[in-house]
């Protein structure tokens, strides 16, 4: 009876240590470097942020799925009329192909961004915003990563100008 308890329970500590490897929550941060793309504007780049929380779900050895949530602060400055400030919480849905086993990967896929603030000299901006996302990711340790990612967007920012969002981000995160 003993060894068959002791069985179970080793059983079960090892799914559990298993499946907690499958599923790794975490947060991550890091600058924007967002610009317009398209249109007949004269617009320059603006630095801005990004925060939020990422999953990765281990499909195989050397395949990923990584959702995340982000709050990214997007747009450009427009010559002679001011900061085009939009923020966004985007859904990122990538795939990560592993190019290294769990060290370098390709991430690839689209993102959903959904307008929750525009500055005040904003011109009746969409309030969703879909992109193509992709970039690098690199595990500095079993939880420490880095990434590098660029998102170009194709949907137009606004109903009056036909300009895009497109972005260069830097990220630094941590997986539990």
């Amino acid at each position: 009876m003993k060894k068959a308890l002791l069985t179970a329970v080793f059983i079960l500590t090892c799914s559990i240590a298993a499946n907690a490897q499958l599923l790794r929550f975490g947060v991550k941060a890091g600058p924007n470097f967002a610009n317009f793309n398209g249109g007949d504007i004269d617009y320059s780049s603006r630095t801005s942020f990004h925060a939020g929380a990422v999953a990765e779900i281990k499909a195989t050895t050397n395949f990923s799925i990584q959702p995340e949530i982000l709050y990214t602060s997007q747009g450009a400055d427009v010559e002679g009329i001011g900061d085009f400030n939009l923020d966004y919480v985007a859904v990122p849905v990538l795939a990560k192909f592993y190019i290294l086993t769990d060290k370098l990967s390709l991430d690839v896929g689209p993102q959903f961004s959904f307008l929750v603030d525009e500055a005040e000299e904003s011109f009746e901006n969409e309030s969703f915003d879909f992109a193509l996302a992709g970039g690098l990711g690199l595990n500095i340790t079993n939880s420490f990563f880095v990434q590098a990612r660029y998102t170009v967007g194709l949907t137009e920012v606004s109903k009056n100008a036909d300009v895009t969002n497109q972005v260069l981000q830097f990220s630094v995160g941590y997986l539990f």
